[in-house]
């Protein structure tokens, strides 16, 4: 009833009887809605900050095919466009520039190119529209990255779109005609929440054991940071594991090492992984849905509700058990499970690597990038708006590796995930346009033929468990009895690279890091279960670890094996219809069991 109320006021705010008439004469286009995207890409990223996603004209420097779609006006007449945009790389103006076209006429107004980064709505002038049915189009001039949230058509000449993030919700609503009520998507068993190695695995997992499963997935493709979309390599080993069951899954979805940003992005296996869960017959697939609400009743979750990152459509998730796989631990954040972020003190955990005093110093996000060299010479374009590069430091590099980084607490990974991505690319673009301008007897063949418009998260929210993984647990080879997964990766924490930090203070766009190895050790199965949400599962980067600790437990084969053990857990719980922590507290040796059996031909 609450959520009822608060969606009827958000809706009432914007469509008062003051403004009923020009409301009727206004039309409202989410552009990542348009039925043809050309070579405009969307994303969702921001969600959690914007409640929305956007179309990116990520053209590497070269423009792009248009975006097209055809919508009905209300009637004919004279309109006035505003469109939802900001400059992402004022500096005094970026070059995200773009045009609208109507009906194949391209309107004067060049969006993008405001000096201002912050997203609001700009006017694009008058328009006439003598036909009801018409074509729009977006026309990206630059490649460099223009965005585009949404237009408005009104006849109104006073009328301006609302802004303020919760209005402007209700307007969206409002306009697009959204049911009040979510799409019921199903009740399940097991509610997996994020697409990457983890979730991907604790899936295919819980299906395995014959649990019904939703595996909800916020872009197309599944494997997260081992996707084509960031192409990072799996590291960590699954060959040396107490329980070597667990593993089996990571190793069949793996597609072998192509190493970090190839600029062959099929050697990261998306078909891989969507074919071995589309096979999976207790398993629903839920693409393009992201998880921004939960639904709670007696302190446990009930359902989550996610939307469609190009409809906005909602649809809901109800189920007995829900596994935080995200990354963020944004479903544990919206459900009140307790967390951290950041470093923790010494005084607070005795870790000699921990820093004397507690901050928000995280990992960094990489947007990695390759070149290719050609036949022939390619241009590239002077780009005043990036970073400034010169004969005294720049990166004499024909692709990026994970280096490419930025962060390091100078940016929140989670409220600022767009101006981290804008950040990597001007540090991308700038390098480049350095190299091919300055040093053109080098690169003179080369051109760029890829970089990651999705960032590559390391580090944000830590899920805390009924145990916390520390330093002293790994480097002692501690053994609870509740061990399963083995993790085999140095404490690898990065840190910004002194040379960089030199040029860039505060702005630093490139890492260093010290391994410190480790003998194989296992993560108490205690880590992957929320300490006071009760029927909360977390696998992946999340897990209840310190800062510390999860510079090792970060890895993606890791990370999948912790959703390989989750799916096995959530088989106890619900043969026993107990919750996560009573399989620790009675039927753990059940657990261990399962994990250490022979394999067994999978029945689909």
């Amino acid at each position: 009833m609450q959520r009822l109320l608060i969606i009827f006021f958000l809706c009432w705010s914007v469509t008062s009887p003051a403004q009923d008439n020009a409301l009727s004469d206004l039309l409202f286009i989410e552009a990542e809605s348009f039925t043809d995207k050309g070579g405009w890409k969307i994303d969702q990223q921001s969600f959690d900050v914007m409640s929305s996603s956007y179309l990116l004209a990520h053209g590497m420097g070269r423009p792009i095919p248009d975006a097209v779609t055809t919508v009905s006006f209300p009637k004919t007449g004279t309109y006035h466009l505003w469109v939802r945009t900001k400059d992402w790389a004022p500096f005094p103006k970026g070059p995200g520039k773009f045009q609208v076209a109507v009906n194949g006429q391209t309107l004067d107004t060049e969006f993008g190119v405001s000096g201002s980064a912050e997203w609001q709505w700009y006017y694009g002038g008058e328009t006439e529209i003598n036909q009801t049915e018409v074509e729009l189009a977006l026309k990206d001039l630059t490649g460099f990255n223009g965005r585009c949230d949404a237009l408005v058509f009104t006849t109104d000449d006073s009328f301006t779109p609302p802004n303020q993030p919760q209005v402007l919700m209700g307007f969206r609503r409002a306009q697009l005609g959204l049911t009040e009520e979510p799409t019921n998507a199903g009740n399940f068993d097991l509610v997996v929440i994020g697409g990457g190695m983890a979730g991907t695995c604790a899936a295919i997992s819980g299906a395995r054991q014959g649990l019904k499963v939703a595996l909800i997935q916020n872009r197309p493709v599944l494997g997260g940071n081992n996707s084509s979309e960031v192409r990072v390599h799996l590291m960590g080993d699954i060959d040396k594991n107490y329980y070597p069951k667990l593993g089996r899954i990571v190793d069949e979805l793996d597609s072998g090492d192509p190493g970090n940003g190839n600029p062959d992005g099929d050697l990261y296996g998306d078909e891989r992984k969507l074919a071995v869960a589309r096979s999976e017959k207790n398993l629903s697939l839920f693409l393009n849905t992201h998880v921004d609400q939960v639904e709670m009743k007696d302190g446990q979750i009930a359902a989550v509700i996610g939307r469609d990152i190009a409809s906005n459509q909602e649809y809901r998730f109800s189920g007995s058990l829900f596994a935080d796989c995200t990354g963020d631990g944004t479903v544990g954040h919206l459900a009140g499970a307790d967390y951290r972020a950041g470093r923790e003190s010494q005084a607070e955990t005795g870790e000699s690597l921990a820093p004397e005093e507690a901050d928000n110093f995280t990992l960094g996000t990489s947007n990695l990038w390759a070149s290719v060299e050609l036949d022939t010479p390619t241009t590239f374009p002077e780009t005043p708006w990036a970073i400034q590069f010169s004969d005294e430091y720049h990166i004499d590099e024909h692709k990026a590796d994970w280096q490419w980084e930025t962060g390091f607490g100078n940016f929140n990974t989670i409220t600022e995930a767009e101006e981290i991505r804008d950040h990597n690319l001007r540090a991308i673009y700038g390098n480049w346009s350095y190299l091919k301008n300055q040093k053109a007897d080098k690169y003179a063949n080369h051109e760029l033929a890829w970089v990651a418009y999705i960032g590559g998260k390391r580090e944000s929210r830590r899920l805390l468990g009924d145990h916390i993984l520390t330093q002293m647990d790994i480097q002692d080879g501690v053994m609870y009895s509740d061990g399963l997964v083995t993790a085999t990766w140095t404490i690898d924490l990065h840190f910004p690279n002194a040379e960089n930090s030199k040029y860039f203070p505060g702005e630093e766009f490139f890492a260093a890091t010290k391994h410190i190895r480790v003998q194989p050790y296992t993560i108490p199965y205690r880590c992957l279960y929320s300490r006071n949400v009760p029927n909360l599962f977390m696998a992946g980067r999340d897990i209840s670890t310190t800062h510390v600790a999860f510079g090792s437990t970060r890895v993606m084969r890791t990370c999948g094996m912790m959703g390989e053990a989750v799916g096995y857990a959530a088989s106890v719980c619900r043969k026993y219809d107990v919750l996560p922590r009573a399989v620790y507290e009675q039927h753990l040796d059940e657990l261990i069991d399962l994990v250490s059996e022979d394999i067994v031909e999978v029945q689909k």
